[in-house]
C-alpha cells in the first residue's frame, strides 16, 4: 500500500515536469532581452551618427514594434517558467510535505568545526578550487577569534613564490621524504589532531593549501586523459609511486599496463592510434618486452596468458581469452581503481565523507522518521542510547566493517563470531547469544524482551 501511494506521489511529481520541459526555456527569454538590448543599441548608433533632425524620428518609430514584441517574448517565457515553478513546488509540498527530524538535540549544530572541514574537503575533491577557497575564507573571517594563529592564506603566498617550487609532486613524478611518500599524509593526520583543540577547531587553513590543490588537480588531469582512453599519464604516476603502492599490496601498475597492452593489441581500428610498429600486434607485443619483465613475481600467469592470446588474434572472440580482452567497463573499473589509490596515498578514502554521509541519510532518514512517528503515536519510544532499533537500509557499498566489541562477553567480533541483532534491537555476539539460549529462547540481558534464536539477525557494520 505504501509502495502504490509512493509512486502515485512520484507520478505526480513527473507529470509536473514533463510539462515543464514543454514550456520555453529561460534561456529563451535571456535571447529575446539581448536581441532588444541590440535593437536599442543599433538605432542609438543610427541616432548619434545622424546629420538629419528626421532620422531620429524615424528610427525611434521603427524601433516601437520590433522592441515591444521582444518584451512580450520575453515576458511570456519569463510568466511561463515562473508559474511552472510554482506548480512544482506545490506538487512538491502536497505529496513531500515538510516534517521536522525527530531527534531533539541538533547534532549538526554541535559539529559545525567538522562539517566545515567536510564541505571544504569535499570542495577540493570535486575540483572546486575557487568555491573552496572562499567557503574557507568565509568560515575564518566569521570566527577570526577562534582561528589558529597559523592562519594564513597559503594560497597568496604560493602565488608570490617561483611556480617550480609549487609544482604536484604527482605532476613531477616526485616523492617528498625519504621513505618515497607523498610527504602529506602526516599533515592530514595533523588535521585531526587539530579538530580536538578549541582554538584551532575552525582553522581550515591547512586546507588553504597551493600543494593540495595541484594534488587534486593532478588527479583529474589523469582521470580526464583516462575518460580519452589514453592510459600513460596514470601509468607514468604508478610507476613513478610504485613502492608505495606495493607497500599497500596495490597492482595498479599492472592493472595499468595490462590495460595499455590488451589497447594496443586490438589495433587502430578499435584504439584509433596510427597504424605503426607501435601499435596493434607488433606494438603490443614490444610494449610487454619492455614493461612486463618487472611483474614476473606476482603476475606471471596472467603474463603467460596475455602472450598465448597472440596466437588467437585472427578469432579472438571466439578464444579463451575473449573476455580479457572485451573493453566494455575496463577504462571505468581502472579510473575508480586509480581514484582509490590516488586518495589512499593522501590519507584519504576514495568516497567523499560527505557525499557518503548526506547520500546514507537521505537513505535512512525517512524510514528512521516514520519509525520514530508511529512509537511516539503508540506511546513506545526507542530510547537507547548510541542504538537504532533497526538495521539501516543502505546498500553494499555504504556498508563498513567496523569493530563491535559485545557488550556482555567484552569480545571483539569475528567472522566466526559475528555481531547479531536480537528482536528487542539489542545486539551481542553469536557466541553471547548462544550461550544465553535455554533450548531455542533466551532472554535479552538488557531489557525484559524474550526471542527465538531464528529471530536474530547477523549485522554487517
Amino acid at each position: 500500500m505504501a509502495s502504490a501511494e509512493a509512486k502515485q506521489k512520484l507520478d505526480a511529481l513527473l507529470d509536473e515536469l514533463a510539462k515543464a520541459h514543454k514550456l520555453p526555456r529561460l534561456s529563451k527569454a535571456a535571447q529575446d532581452v539581448d536581441r532588444i538590448i541590440e535593437l536599442l543599441t543599433e538605432a542609438r548608433e543610427n541616432i548619434a551618427g545622424a546629420m538629419d533632425p528626421h532620422t531620429t524620428s524615424l528610427t525611434m518609430t521603427k524601433l516601437q514594434n520590433p522592441v515591444k514584441t521582444a518584451f512580450d517574448k520575453a515576458m511570456d517565457g519569463l510568466k511561463a517558467a515562473s508559474s511552472s515553478h510554482k506548480k512544482i513546488g506545490r506538487a512538491l509540498d502536497k505529496n513531500f510535505p515538510v516534517k521536522e527530524l525527530p531527534p531533539d538535540d541538533d547534532e549538526v549544530a554541535k559539529r559545525v568545526p567538522l562539517i566545515n572541514r567536510a564541505i571544504a574537503m569535499h570542495l577540493l575533491r570535486e575540483g572546486q578550487f575557487s568555491v573552496a577557497s572562499t567557503f574557507i575564507d568565509e568560515v575564518q573571517t566569521k570566527h577570526p577569534r577562534r582561528a589558529s594563529s597559523r592562519s594564513v592564506d597559503r594560497m597568496d603566498e604560493d602565488d608570490d613564490d617561483d611556480n617550480d617550487a609549487h609544482r604536484s609532486p604527482l605532476a613531477n613524478g616526485a616523492h617528498d621524504g625519504e621513505n618515497g611518500d607523498y610527504g602529506y599524509e602526516d599533515d592530514y593526520d595533523d588535521y585531526d589532531q587539530d579538530m580536538d583543540q578549541d582554538e584551532d577547531e575552525y582553522d581550515l587553513s591547512s586546507l588553504h593549501s597551493q600543494e593540495l590543490q595541484d594534488r587534486f588537480a593532478e588527479m583529474y588531469r589523469i582521470l580526464q586523459q583516462l575518460k580519452a582512453h589514453n592510459l600513460l599519464p596514470a601509468i607514468d604516476w604508478a610507476r613513478a609511486n610504485s613502492a608505495e603502492l606495493e607497500a599497500r599490496g596495490s597492482n595498479l601498475e599492472f592493472e595499468l599496463s595490462k590495460l595499455q597492452y590488451v589497447w594496443l593489441f586490438l589495433g587502430p581500428a578499435v584504439n584509433g592510434l596510427p597504424d605503426d610498429e607501435h601499435n596493434g600486434l607488433s606494438g603490443a607485443l614490444a610494449y610487454a618486452r619492455r614493461h612486463f619483465d618487472r611483474f614476473q613475481d606476482r603476475h606471471l600467469r596472467e603474463i603467460q596468458q596475455l602472450a598465448s592470446a597472440m596466437l588467437f588474434a585472427p578469432n579472438l572472440a571466439g578464444s579463451p581469452y575473449h573476455a580479457t580482452f572485451t573493453l566494455t567497463n575496463a577504462f571505468t573499473d581502472v579510473a575508480a581503481s586509480f581514484t582509490r589509490e590516488f586518495c589512499s596515498l593522501l590519507g584519504l578514502s576514495a568516497e567523499s565523507p560527505l557525499y557518503l554521509a548526506v547520500t546514507a541519510g537521505a537513505l535512512a532518514l525517512p524510514r528512521q522518521i516514520k519509525y520514530m512517528q508511529a512509537t511516539r503515536a503508540k506511546g513506545t519510544e526507542w530510547t537507547t542510547k548510541q542504538e537504532l532499533p533497526f538495521e539501516t537500509p543502505l546498500p553494499e557499498s555504504m556498508l563498513f566493517h567496523s569493530i563491535f566489541v559485545c557488550p556482555v562477553s567484552k569480545e571483539q567480533t569475528t567472522e566466526d563470531n559475528p555481531p547479531m541483532v536480537i528482536p528487542c534491537g539489542h545486539m551481542l555476539a553469536r557466541e553471547t547469544l548462544q550461550k544465553l539460549c535455554k533450548g531455542n529462547r533466551f532472554k535479552c540481558p538488557y531489557c525484559p524482551s524474550e526471542g527465538q534464536m531464528k529471530d536474530a539477525r547477523r549485522v554487517i557494520l
